[in-house]
């Protein structure tokens, strides 16, 4: 049977890319590979080595991609990660509330559609048949509906769906994607899914996924590799290792650390807003474009809310305006904390009360700090850390980092982290000034199966206590923690 990657004893060149032993990896023609593993086991880093983008000692990769008459790997695998960025080959100018400040695009700016007819045309002929193909993805991913968009401007979830189109346009001999799944709504999920599935059998396309998510392991997924400790497991079928992997935990917070979360001292001033967030008749608007409509929407405090919604839906936007990140919220109907918006508050009033993570603050998040910078920037509202914290303040960004499980990583740099480790780094700034709102977009991005039930635990514990309210987005239902008592749905207009 043709073997179309093969690595033996594989060992990276540079020092700070090698696994833990030398790696043995084959895939065979009509393989499709699922690479599970912890956060920070070594995943990606086998990905990079598959690809070739980390060359190895004494021999590099053997490819076999026939029938592909292309020779080389860059035009033969197409590899999709979301591990570093949430955005695309534009992001090197972007900041946190860039998607809602639409005026500082330049009108000369390409959209989305733009960039991708451009892809569609440098990545093949344009022949009919290709032609069909790109109408079939526009359809899938509702594609046609995000053209006239700039990619600054898409959610989480539509960037997903562009950065694969562009993938599947230059009709690769394999596709490695990294936790493809992850921003995308139920529907869409399954249709992706539906679509990888006739793409591998209708044509000469090995998959192969990379998962922290091992819910999200596909079925046309035949075989299953596990990276433990930056060790390359053996490769198994998919029925063997659903049949022997660990069932997900019921609960991982410890009860020291849960009774430790419900024991933080309370503010000297306690904190009494009665409405925290307060909507009438709210429209958001970007020309032609209608993202919330009408919307009227009350949060009390000790309120636990889950916002829902399809792709594009205005979920984000909702958030946005309650994070005064959005200057839109000036001419809207808006009460936050009991004070009505533009009476006077300055955004720094409104965030101080605030604790958030979303995937656009780790998009934008591309600052190299030591992790426990990070984390006390959460202490001074900033992305970035721009004014130097007391000894104090230290203890307490340490202090959440281990309840987190992360305090080993203080003084790593942020970028040198996995991504499901920048998020919990994410999470713990979130949490480090004890905010009396917690608004979590997508909390649980990119992490294992552990650290899911983790995160749940912690944000069930901290909503346990007095004056806590939680506004969560997420596109699993199996995510949100026991404490949920309300739910908003939003339908996309």
């Amino acid at each position: 049977m043709q073997t179309t990657i093969k690595i033996e004893q594989g060992v990276a060149r540079m020092p700070l890319w090698r696994m833990a032993r030398p790696v043995d990896f084959e895939a065979l023609d009509g393989e499709h590979l699922a690479i599970v593993g912890r956060n920070a086991a070594g995943k990606s880093m086998l990905a990079d080595i598959l690809i070739g983008r980390h060359p190895l000692l004494l021999r590099d990769p053997e490819y076999d991609f026939s029938p592909s008459t292309r020779p080389l790997a860059a035009d033969n695998i197409r590899y999709i990660t979301f591990r570093d960025c949430y955005g695309g080959d534009n992001d090197a100018t972007y900041y946190l509330q860039q998607r809602w400040n639409q005026h500082d695009i330049d009108e000369s700016t390409p959209t989305a559609g733009a960039l991708l007819e451009q892809e569609f045309l440098l990545t093949g002929n344009d022949t009919p048949e290709r032609r069909q193909l790109q109408r079939h993805i526009y359809e899938l991913f509702g594609l046609d509906q995000l053209t006239d968009k700039y990619i600054i401007l898409l959610s989480s979830g539509e960037l997903r769906k562009y950065q694969l189109a562009k993938a599947l346009f230059a009709r690769p001999r394999i596709l490695i994607m990294d936790n493809p799944f992850i921003g995308l709504d139920a529907t869409t999920r399954t249709q992706l899914d539906e679509l990888l599935t006739t793409l591998s059998r209708e044509q000469a396309l090995q998959l192969i996924l990379v998962l922290a998510k091992t819910d999200d392991i596909p079925r046309f997924i035949t075989h299953v590799v596990s990276v433990t400790d930056k060790t390359v497991g053996e490769k198994q079928t998919r029925e063997d290792y659903l049949r022997t992997k660990a069932q997900r935990p019921s609960h991982v917070l410890s009860n020291d650390k849960e009774e430790a979360i419900l024991a933080l001292p309370y503010a000297e001033k306690p904190y009494s807003a009665t409405e925290v967030v307060r909507l009438r008749k709210v429209s958001i608007r970007y020309g032609r474009r209608t993202i919330l409509r009408d919307l009227d929407w009350t949060v009390l405090n000790g309120e636990r809310w889950a916002l829902s919604g399809s792709n594009g839906s205005g979920k984000s936007t909702l958030l946005s305006l309650i994070c005064a990140d959005n200057p839109q919220s000036y001419a809207c109907d808006i009460t936050l904390f009991d004070r009505q918006r533009g009476s006077g508050e300055t955004i720094w009033d409104i965030k101080r009360h605030i604790g958030y993570v979303s995937p656009e603050m780790h998009r934008a998040y591309k600052k190299d700090l030591p992790a426990i910078h990070i984390v006390a920037s959460g202490l001074k509202d900033s992305v970035g850390l721009y004014v130097r914290p007391t000894e104090s303040e230290y203890a307490q960004c340490r202090w959440w980092m281990d309840i987190f499980g992360i305090a080993s990583l203080a003084d790593r740099t942020f970028m040198s982290l996995s991504s499901g480790e920048q998020r919990l780094v994410l999470l713990a700034r979130a949490f480090v000034k004890d905010p009396e709102l917690l608004i979590l977009d997508e909390p649980l991005h990119g992490l294992d199966d552990r650290n899911r039930q983790l995160v749940k635990d912690i944000i069930e514990a901290f909503c346990r206590r007095r004056n806590k309210t939680l506004v969560m987005v997420t596109h699993y239902e199996d995510e949100l923690p026991p404490c949920i008592d309300h739910h908003l749905h939003l339908e996309r207009n």
